[in-house]
């Protein structure tokens, strides 16, 4: 057992369960690998998109990963639904690649978290669509979204 407590913990509320999300949104537009994976169990299981990953070191990685080949990323995420120790999430993110290519890619993701508070599961499924830079969405410095910029439901996604 992991001796680390995270909070908020379950079981959630709705407005621990919001705070969850804003947490990881913020966790993740700062981009820190290291950082990130200490949010999880060090046996945690994923599937993100077709891969699938097991522990923290494999998130290390996969997210250096990712961000080496997702520049300028800007995430939201909304929560959806919760239950308990379960929490269900849609996402967006802006990114583009090393050719200058925009891409929006919507998501869904279902987590369930030990009672520290730590997400023992995180099942991903993504799409991504090209768009040009002039319909980008997401608009703020790299790092955390502002508390003033729109939400998804805001924004119509």
């Amino acid at each position: 057992m992991n001796d680390t407590i995270r909070p908020p913990i379950p079981p959630f509320t709705q407005e621990t369960a919001a705070q969850k999300v804003r947490a990881a949104e913020n966790a993740w537009n700062a981009r820190n690998p290291e950082k990130i994976a200490l949010a999880y169990t060090v046996d945690s299981i994923w599937r993100n998109r077709a891969e699938f990953l097991q522990g923290r070191k494999a998130i290390e990685q996969f997210l250096e990963r990712k961000w080496a080949k997702e520049l300028d990323y800007r995430l939201i995420k909304e929560l959806w639904a919760f239950h308990d120790a379960r929490i269900a999430v849609r996402f967006a993110y802006e990114w583009h690649d090393g050719s200058g290519n925009w891409f929006r890619s919507y998501g869904n993701e279902n987590w369930e978290f030990d009672t520290n508070g730590l997400m023992k599961r995180r099942i991903a499924s993504i799409n991504d669509l090209p768009i040009s830079e002039t319909e980008r969405k997401f608009h703020w410095p790299l790092g955390g979204r502002p508390d003033n910029h729109p939400g998804l439901s805001d924004l119509g996604l």
